[in-house]
């Protein structure tokens, strides 16, 4: 405020009051379970398979997570969250190290010998693959002798040692058909020793990290590195080897007993994911079709959903038909606030697999269910079913059950969503109901978008009124809240978002002295009410045709 010391006129900012709140994303998908490559239990956020590739190795046919990603992204995923878990083997084969990361060796002809060893920057036999190269410049070519100086006098070292100008080297890392190199790296201290550059889960190597059984770290140890080098200063590539994929995974891997932020809990290092995906981890014996993931695994993340405010899809086992999906669905057990964050789709897809000789399987459909939300989260927004004819499948080659009518008739009434193949128009999603949404139960979340809808409003509350936190609990901070949940719901209304002919009868906001009264005050509780008449899908249209008698006359 202004203090008025002199006479004249004085401006004073007067806040507004208007705190915009900006509605969360709706379809970002996260994906767990075991992949070719990538980080352990951190989950990686990307755009496009291009990115899993990158990132994860791309297909991979021990991999139904590469399987489920290429479907989401297929079908109109935008955004995804992958966690790679991984699980040692009880007794791996000789050629595999204990912890399945491949390392490069390079070795010198030092007494006793010394060795550079680099290690994959995580498991897999796609260590094997890499080749690392180490160069060094020639002291002998004046022209590469003066630029090697110059490179120590920024690297912070002495340029007329030659044990400091031998110590540096480029290395030259290959895996994949994807290319880096790291320059100016030293064996000696200095702003770019190779023990920091390359440092245990900060190298500047996206491939390969320093190994910590390394002896060869000394400028004698480069200069016997060196004498090994072709004319041209570059060592024979070593290839990685050591490498081994994970273990099938149990179920203690996805979701752990001690408490750990992994398995399914490494999700908790992520702000914010509106789906989960868990597809199988191990192929069926002689086939190329896959198994199912554990109804333990299944609960512990529908549970889990239900804190993340997120919708689980849940992939039916490989052995359900039609006359045991009831008994399939009483099976996983789940509570009522699970059942409500869960949905399943029936039957599984058929898919060819180009890593396969491009043999069809069926596949779970959980990875392309999720990308048709996110289709039509984008064009009709999250309160419309992700179903109807314009929620085709891409990229399959049918549906492993042909479902008729009147077997869809005794799926839906038990909450378990039909997918389902017409003439002309092709696969599509022909169900919308949660796993709470069997006519027995009358649940108020009997429908996905409902309950999906119900999710976004309450995630962007919950992160749109964090300003009121702290705030004097009496009525000016009753009016803001009220005029922004008001202003944010009111946008959504003219999106048609809302049941109702006007914004009276599709919502309400209370915040007053009847909400929240003096003892919550002391309390330090400010009570919100906030209503909305949701959009239930047209889930059965009847038609009724009359015959008219014609012009009888009476």
């Amino acid at each position: 405020m202004a203090v008025a010391t002199f006479p004249g006129v004085f401006v004073q900012e007067v806040p507004s009051g208007v705190r915009t709140i900006t509605g969360v994303p709706t379809s970002i998908t996260a994906f767990v379970g075991q992949t070719g490559m990538g980080p352990i239990n951190a989950p990686t956020i990307i755009n496009n398979f291009g990115d899993f590739g990158r990132i994860f190795g791309g297909l991979n046919a021990k991999s139904s997570v590469s399987y489920a990603v290429r479907d989401f992204f297929q079908n109109g995923g935008g955004q995804a969250v992958v966690v790679r878990l991984f699980q040692l083997k009880t007794s791996p084969p000789s050629t595999e190290h204990a912890d399945g990361v491949a390392t490069v060796t390079f070795p010198t002809t030092s007494s006793p010998p010394a060795t550079l060893v680099l290690r994959a920057s995580n498991p897999g036999t796609w260590g094997n693959g890499l080749a690392v190269t180490l160069t060094v410049l020639d002291q002998t070519n004046s022209g590469q002798l003066a630029q090697l100086k110059e490179i120590a006098t920024q690297l912070g070292l002495d340029n007329t040692v030659a044990a400091n100008l031998n110590s540096i080297f480029n290395l030259t890392i290959t895996s994949g058909g994807v290319t880096e190199t790291i320059p100016n790296v030293t064996f000696v201290p200095s702003l770019r020793t190779v023990t920091d550059v390359l440092k245990v889960g900060n190298s500047a190597s996206q491939f390969v990290e320093f190994d910590a059984t390394s002896t060869a770290t000394s400028a004698t140890d480069a200069t016997t590195l060196k004498s090994l080098t072709d004319s041209h200063g570059v060592l024979i590539p070593s290839k990685g080897t050591g490498g081994g994929d994970s273990a099938a995974l149990g179920d203690t891997t996805y979701v752990p007993t001690d408490g750990s932020k992994t398995g399914i809990f490494a999700l908790d290092k992520t702000d914010i994911f509106n789906i989960l995906c868990i597809p199988p981890d191990t192929r069926l014996a002689a086939d190329i079709s896959w198994a199912d993931t554990d109804n333990p695994v299944f609960q512990a993340a529908a549970s889990y959903c239900v804190t993340r405010r997120a919708m689980l899809l849940i992939d039916p086992p490989h052995t359900m038909t039609i006359s045991t999906a009831s008994t399939v669905v009483g099976t996983l057990a789940l509570a009522a606030d699970q059942a409500r964050n869960s949905a399943m789709y029936f039957p599984r897809v058929i898919e060819s697999d180009p890593l396969n000789g491009g043999r069809t399987g069926n596949f779970v459909s959980c990875g392309a269910v999720a990308g048709i939300m996110a289709t039509t989260d984008g064009a009709r927004g999250v309160w419309k079913a992700p179903a109807g004819i314009d929620a085709a499948i891409s990229g399959i080659q049918g549906l492993s059950i042909s479902i008729t009518d009147a077997e869809n008739g005794q799926i839906n009434p038990i909450g378990v969503n039909a997918l389902r193949t017409f003439p002309i128009i092709g696969s599509v999603v022909w169900g919308a109901r949660t796993l709470r949404g069997a006519d027995l139960l009358a649940d108020d979340y009997k429908y996905v978008p409902v309950r999906r809808f119900a999710l976004f409003l309450e995630e962007s509350l919950v992160r749109g009124l964090k300003f009121a936190v702290f705030e004097p609990n009496d009525e000016p901070l009753w009016a803001q809240i009220r005029l922004n949940v008001g202003a944010f719901l009111n946008n959504l209304f003219r999106q048609g978002a809302f049941q109702g002919k006007s914004p009276r009868d599709a919502y309400f906001v209370k915040a007053d002295s009847e909400t929240t009264t003096q003892n919550d005050i002391n309390l330090g509780i400010v009570n919100v009410l906030v209503g909305f008449a949701p959009l239930k899908p047209a889930e059965f249209v009847i038609i009724k045709i009359q015959q008219i008698a014609g012009q009888v006359t009476t």
